[in-house]
């Protein structure tokens, strides 16, 4: 019986220009007719403390099946490790960094092993290119990545918070994705935002033109928008910069 392809997905911050298309010529030359799905190749360049809140949302509501290549890497090419998890009934390969840590941290059955087979060329400072696309590919055909298990607790980033009270990604329209879960805060709380006190909507159409507001987002984060305008630039906001508390109206 022929073994299905797996479709692999990718995850980085490159961006646009040449990387991507390293990566997908590789994938298509180790994995010829296999399915790569370009996830998001924007994420906040070199931040793998936002990257690493915006994953599990990101894949929330995607099906099983795939493997995952994760790439923000500053640390290319130093002593950092690679990863290869299990999780939501997908595979994720990336550097051991953080990337993956809330990941596997609120997956319940999820597990994580340290890759140890590496390709006989390996450049420096391309990993996405030339150790986890290979590696995703030899993950798909069944070969052995000589991955030992790795305690939860030892991963980079084992210890950060189960949110982040800051904007982990601005999308084209200026709206403000945050790494705190919705079903954590009360929609009649307001979200403080500098000196602003921000209400709760459901969705865009609630609120008037230019008015800013906090709502539950399609991946079930909060996230901070104005309706026809850009949240960015009237509150001045970039990824990183802290938001909140969550305070109760007067």
């Amino acid at each position: 019986m022929t073994r299905p392809i797996q479709p692999i997905v990718l995850v980085t911050d490159f961006g646009e220009g040449i990387y991507v298309g390293q990566m997908r010529a590789r994938l298509g030359s180790l994995l010829p007719g296999a399915p790569v799905v370009d996830l998001v190749h924007d994420l906040p360049a070199f931040r793998v403390d936002l990257a690493a809140y915006l994953l599990p949302a990101l894949i929330r509501d995607m099906p099983g099946g795939a493997i995952y290549v994760c790439v923000v890497d500053p640390g290319v090419g130093g002593p950092r490790g690679g990863l290869l998890a299990r999780a939501r009934d997908c595979w994720f390969i990336a550097p051991d960094n953080g990337l993956l840590a809330p990941l596997v941290r609120c997956t319940e059955g999820a597990s994580v092993q340290r890759i140890g087979w590496y390709p006989a060329a390996l450049s420096a400072s391309f990993h996405g290119r030339d150790w986890f696309a290979p590696a995703a590919a030899r993950l798909s055909a069944g070969k052995d990545l000589q991955a030992t298990p790795l305690d939860p607790s030892e991963m980079v980033g084992s210890d950060w918070p189960s949110e982040r009270a800051a904007v982990v990604y601005v999308d084209r329209f200026g709206n403000l994705m945050t790494g705190l879960h919705a079903a954590n805060h009360c929609s009649t709380q307001l979200l403080r935002v500098g000196n602003r006190a921000l209400p709760h909507a459901r969705t865009f159409c609630e609120v008037m033109p230019g008015e800013a507001f906090w709502y539950e987002n399609a991946f079930g984060l909060v996230e901070i928008a104005v309706n026809q305008g850009r949240a960015d630039r009237l509150l001045a906001l970039s990824p990183g910069d802290a938001v909140g508390p969550f305070t109760r109206p007067n």
